[in-house]
């Protein structure tokens, strides 16, 4: 889920989090042999161009919040505030209580409650802004996307829309697997034949 920002690119400005400064050195290096190494692959995944755009436009939202907030002021208090910002943007229907169909996963017709976002796409997103505030140099004692205000919130929009949806998001546990029988031991054809005693063989000669 992106994060809605007024600004039609959100990519193009710094994290407010301060970094190293880095220094470039120039090192020659002799080459050893004539086959050269290709590039290894730095294509990001999907997860994570998704956290940095997240990331950039979080990092906007904290610069149009009036008062502007650093990310340093900022508190479980405010990325409550975002999130409740974010829920007119939403595209799934939680019913209220007082409609008919509240607790219905499959309405017959349609209603006027509001669209709200899911509370999956706000778990990831959360998940998401956690991981981006430590990769860019905020302290995980200091995260503010993993205060208790937040996790409690998440937390109450979870069961209040299992219940007005009629959905379910308990995780479903895997059944061990059960150890299969050993094969039956393979049973011989005919009990094997007695020797021949003294008797038959005296007879036979005759």
């Amino acid at each position: 889920m992106d994060l809605v920002s007024p600004q039609s690119n959100p990519n193009n400005f710094p994290s407010p989090i301060l970094g190293s400064n880095l220094v470039a050195n120039t090192v020659t290096v002799t080459p050893t042999s004539t086959t050269a190494t290709p590039p290894a692959s730095t294509t990001p995944s999907r997860y994570e161009n998704q956290k940095r755009r997240d990331w950039n436009t979080f990092c906007q939202y904290l610069r149009n919040h009036r008062p502007p907030l650093s990310l340093s002021m900022c508190s479980g208090a405010h990325v409550l505030e975002l999130l409740r910002y974010l829920d007119q943007f939403g595209k799934t229907k939680v019913h209220n209580q007082t409609c008919p169909f509240f607790g219905l996963p499959n309405p017959p017709a349609p209603c006027p409650c509001p669209l709200r976002q899911a509370w999956g796409s706000l778990d990831a997103l959360i998940g998401r802004l956690r991981a981006a505030y430590e990769e860019h140099g905020g302290r995980p004692e200091g995260n503010p996307f993993g205060a208790r205000a937040v996790r409690i919130f998440l937390r109450e929009v979870r069961d209040f829309q299992a219940k007005a949806r009629g959905v379910s998001y308990e995780k479903k546990r895997k059944r061990p697997k059960q150890n299969a029988a050993p094969p039956p031991a393979a049973q011989p054809l005919a009990p094997p034949l007695p020797p021949p005693s003294l008797a038959d063989a005296t007879a036979a000669s005759k």
